[in-house]
């Protein structure tokens, strides 16, 4: 069934907001001293410590978190921080640029847009400075730090005012050693997994979306023109999409590939209250079809196109440096679609570098899917003839895309980092997802393809058993149990699921369940 025939659009009335005034921001942390030898005196903080602890009482009982962050002035007062739209990787000498106040997803020549910081302002602090102020708001529910992606406000949206940002203190992952799969699978001793899919949503989509739906709350405040936001899915974007936007009030719009996602996906937006499209095509056709719809309508377009995403998704590549104690590892491997999120990490970690707080990037892997593979192709052409091509049905579904948006930002990613390109053919995402589960884990498909990346660089050489490696993973392996159902039934055409851990059916008496277990023991003890 169609989900459009599920519900109705909802009704809505939208109201003048009083625009806002000018941003104001300050931190509210423990005195830090800058590194730098001349930090900005209206920042400076005192280095002296107290003669005595200060006694931190629990705010007024009306008294909320966000009205706290406003009494203490956390979040509000300026500090010449700011940020603007840039075409991407353009010339040096252009002058083209945008306020992130205006509604713009291209450059006048029809390419992509970055967001550019202003690095001489955040230099004006070293690298000690910035990792000591990071490390101070983890864990901590001070709003909005208590966020993985709001603790590192200045390098995402330094100017948004704390009142107008949407967050479900999203981020601040797991990053877990992966030692019984790096040691049986791989005879690597330093593999760890970052678990982005453990967030609100389930997905990595959660750090970008509380970054794009937050700017839309400042611009619907400001009464710009903007009565929804509206998104082209696979799945997990719709999901944080209408989460993020039901959180705020704001209306949301999702076209969806009709009977290309998985239930539990489809069932997000639906109970968020989005208005769900689905439409009889796959991801590319939906993702032309909204671009064309908010080039007329006032519905702000959420994909990856927008730059804006990749500002909270490179806070999962600082949290890995940061849970590391600021050690970098040697690799990173990111499964790849649309391919916004393998430029996002490269993006963190280069800010990272640049500011000081490393001396080096990771190298980059990116991880397709063999049934949609544009980027693995073009990368090994030489990086001579990119063609987009027709996305095959692939058990990673989010990343079923032919015609990449952020091609060319993930090019220079890769470029700059050394990186490599690798893809996984059904059968391997599956049979590494199998036995990634089958040591603890519970993993989504996507993260099947990037751990077949790996499995592919170790057994070449290239990655070393010694080599401190990070396999991201994007999504909650919940979002797609029928695929794992499926393959332990081995009901899977042409694929032997080697690893099926299939159901055994036994009588209900004492004798066939003494024999069955006493057989199961049996072949358990002899491989000890």
């Amino acid at each position: 069934m169609a989900a459009s025939s599920l519900f109705q659009s909802p009704s809505f009335r939208l109201r003048s907001q009083p625009t806002n005034q000018t941003p104001r921001f300050i931190t509210q942390c423990s005195p830090i001293k800058a590194s730098s030898a001349s930090p900005d005196p209206s920042i400076a903080t005192n280095a002296s410590p107290p003669q005595q602890p200060a006694i931190k009482h629990r705010r007024p009982a009306d008294e909320n978190i966000r009205d706290e962050a406003r009494r203490h002035g956390s979040a509000h007062k300026g500090q010449g921080f700011s940020a603007k739209y840039v075409p991407f990787n353009a010339d040096p000498g252009s002058t083209e640029s945008y306020s992130l106040d205006e509604i713009v997803y291209r450059s006048r020549s029809g390419g992509l847009l970055d967001v550019q910081h202003d690095m001489d302002a955040l230099k004006r602090f070293g690298g000690e400075y910035w990792r000591s102020l990071f490390d101070s708001r983890v864990g901590k529910t001070t709003w909005p730090f208590g966020s993985g992606v709001w603790s590192k406000k200045e390098w995402v949206l330094p100017e948004i005012d704390g009142d107008d940002i949407v967050s479900a203190f999203e981020g601040n992952s797991n990053l877990f050693w992966a030692e019984r799969f790096g040691k049986q699978f791989l005879g690597m001793n330093d593999l760890w997994v970052k678990h982005c899919g453990i967030s609100h949503t389930g997905s990595f989509k959660d750090l970008g979306m509380t970054v794009l739906v937050s700017q839309v709350n400042r611009l619907r405040k400001m009464n710009r023109p903007v009565v929804g936001v509206g998104c082209a899915s696979t799945g997990d974007t719709s999901a944080a999409l209408s989460a993020y936007c039901a959180a705020a009030g704001i209306p949301s719009i999702v076209f969806l590939p009709a009977n290309r996602i998985s239930i539990a996906q489809l069932v997000q937006p639906i109970a968020n209250g989005a208005f769900v499209l689905s439409i009889d095509t796959d991801f590319d056709g939906c993702m032309q079809l909204i671009r064309e719809v908010t080039a007329e309508l006032p519905i702000y377009l959420a994909n990856s196109l927008n730059s804006l995403r990749l500002e909270g998704q490179k806070t999962a590549a600082i949290e890995i440096l940061q849970q590391f104690d600021w050690e970098v590892p040697d690799w990173v491997i990111v499964p790849g679609g649309n391919l916004g999120n393998i430029y996002a990490f490269y993006k963190g970690f280069h800010m990272c570098k640049e500011l000081g707080l490393v001396d080096r990037i990771p190298r980059l892997v990116c991880a397709q899917a063999a049934n949609a593979n544009p980027l693995y192709l073009y990368y090994k052409s030489g990086w001579k003839d990119f063609k987009s091509v027709k996305a095959n049905t692939t058990f990673a579904s989010a990343i079923q895309i032919g015609d990449p948006v952020s091609i060319d930002r993930a090019v220079l990613a890769l470029k700059n980092s050394n990186g490599i390109v690798e893809e996984a053919t059904e059968e391997e995402l599956m049979d590494a997802m199998a036995q990634a589960d089958s040591t603890g884990m519970f993993i989504c498909p996507h993260t099947g393809v990037a751990l077949t990346a790996l499995i592919k660089l170790r057994n070449r050489g290239i990655i070393r058993p010694t080599d401190r490696t990070v396999v991201v993973s994007t999504a909650h392996g919940l979002k797609f149990t029928q695929s794992k159902i499926e393959y332990h039934s081995k009901e899977i055409k042409d694929m032997a699921c080697r690893y099926a851990n299939p159901l055994v059916q036994v009588k209900a008496d004492f004798g066939s369940v003494m024999d069955v277990l006493k057989k199961y023991l049996l072949s358990k003890d002899s491989k000890h």
